[in-house]
């Protein structure tokens, strides 16, 4: 059961979004922060991953160390995230300990140390996961098709940034990205859980409030230039298995492109998640798994579709079979977007990708933790009302407006294609 809801802000610029749910005796605490790679440049990529580690490193009130143990105890759990547009932080505790999540957010926000030997030893495991990643040919390809998809705008480079800028990031490079981006006016706090509205506001008030003013950072990246023809990528590696990725120019998040893409993504590959907290649904019933999994050319294909600040990609990533070829998997593709694309589509099949888009939203959406990330991410890119209008804007989709947005998007001129090729060494 939900209770009321509350949009403010505090007088230093912190927006606060509060929403109490009634049915089980925990609360999420959620702070978002707009930053993420997207705010970076060349020289310093991996400065916003690297400053959500820095978070965990200890402040004067809470030394590096202690906060994985109390949160342990206390019966709750705590990570954080960074991708292109934001990094967040959350911790959902039992409603009786949950002010200790207020305490931590409102500590590091203003206190992180950044000690010059916990920058090192960082650095360290920062590298350490980016060598990690490049033994994952699905990473190695999406990174090379970034790199060709954007070629002006930062959206370019991985949020892991390059290798070089890890080993050359100082200490000063990251507490200054930390004290321009980590200020109240640049955050959103979200709080959902068994609470009153009331009592956790002033609690708010008591422990955000006295952090400083400071003007929200302006940040406009150069917008990436019309892409004038398809782009090829291809990257030989080790290991047995041949990956596909199609990479479409896509609208961002307060585009009305995005909400049809959706519905269309859902029809062809399966519905995606426009978030990184919910369940997933079978893809089964689309197009491109009858064709290409069913049709024994792929082990399996996928579609992602995210909600973002600038015009960013959907993608279509296809694992391809050992007995089959890249070429074959691409042919395939292609083929089957022509079809919905050049025929009529049934107001059947748009009324179940809706379906099917409509339950992973809702599965995505369903516990106390994912309804407080929801509070904030929605705030990241377009404000509350992207996430409470979603389902009403899906089921205004229609096969013509589908179509529209395929024609207008599906385009051979408006993709970047990607092949993983391996060269079956280990």
């Amino acid at each position: 059961m939900s209770g009321a809801m509350l949009r403010t802000k505090l007088r230093n610029g912190l927006e606060v979004r509060l929403k109490e749910i009634h049915t089980a005796p925990l609360i999420s605490t959620w702070v978002w922060y707009r930053v993420g790679s997207r705010n970076e440049r060349p020289g310093t990529t991996g400065l916003s991953h690297w400053v959500e580690h820095m978070q965990f490193k200890g402040t004067p009130t809470y030394p590096a160390g202690t906060l994985d143990r109390a949160i342990s105890r206390d019966g709750g759990f705590w990570n954080a995230f960074t991708w292109v547009d934001w990094t967040a932080y959350f911790e959902t505790m039992p409603q009786d300990r949950a002010d200790l999540g207020l305490e931590i957010e409102a500590d590091r926000m203003a206190n992180s140390l950044f000690e010059a030997k916990e920058v090192e030893s960082e650095r360290t495991v920062i590298i350490s996961e980016r060598q990690g990643a490049e033994n994952d040919p699905s990473f190695r390809l999406s990174e090379e098709l970034h790199a060709a998809a954007f070629r002006i705008h930062p959206y370019h480079h991985a949020v892991l940034g390059d290798k070089p800028d890890l080993e050359s990031i100082t200490r000063d490079d990251l507490y200054n990205h930390y004290r321009t981006y980590y200020v109240p006016s640049n955050a959103v706090l979200a709080v959902a859980g068994n609470f009153k509205v009331g009592p956790m506001l002033e609690r708010i008030r008591e422990l955000f409030g006295p952090i400083p003013k400071a003007a929200r950072p302006v940040y406009k990246p150069r917008p990436e230039p019309a892409q004038p023809g398809e782009r090829w990528v291809e990257v030989e590696g080790p290991g047995e298995t041949a990956y596909l990725e199609l990479a479409y120019r896509a609208p961002s998040a307060e585009e009305g492109d995005l909400i049809p893409l959706a519905v269309l993504d859902s029809a062809l590959s399966g519905a995606s998640n426009l978030g990184f907290f919910g369940g997933d649904i079978s893809n089964k019933t689309s197009r491109l798994y009858r064709r290409l999994v069913e049709g024994e050319l792929a082990a399996s294909v996928s579609g992602n579709l995210t909600a973002s600040i600038d015009p960013y990609l959907y993608s279509i990533s296809v694992t391809v079979r050992p007995d089959s070829t890249v070429e074959a998997a691409l042919a395939a593709c292609d083929e089957e977007i022509s079809k919905l694309l050049n025929d009529q589509v049934r107001e059947e099949e748009v009324a179940k990708a809706i379906k099917q888009a409509r339950a992973l939203f809702a599965f995505s959406s369903e516990s106390i933790t994912n309804q407080a990330f929801w509070l904030g991410y929605s705030e990241m890119f377009s404000g509350q009302e992207w996430f409470e209008t979603y389902l009403d804007r899906l089921a205004q989709v229609t096969p013509e407006s589908m179509l529209e947005v395929a024609r207008k998007r599906l385009v051979p001129s408006n993709r970047t294609v990607g092949v993983y090729r391996p060269n079956g060494r280990v």
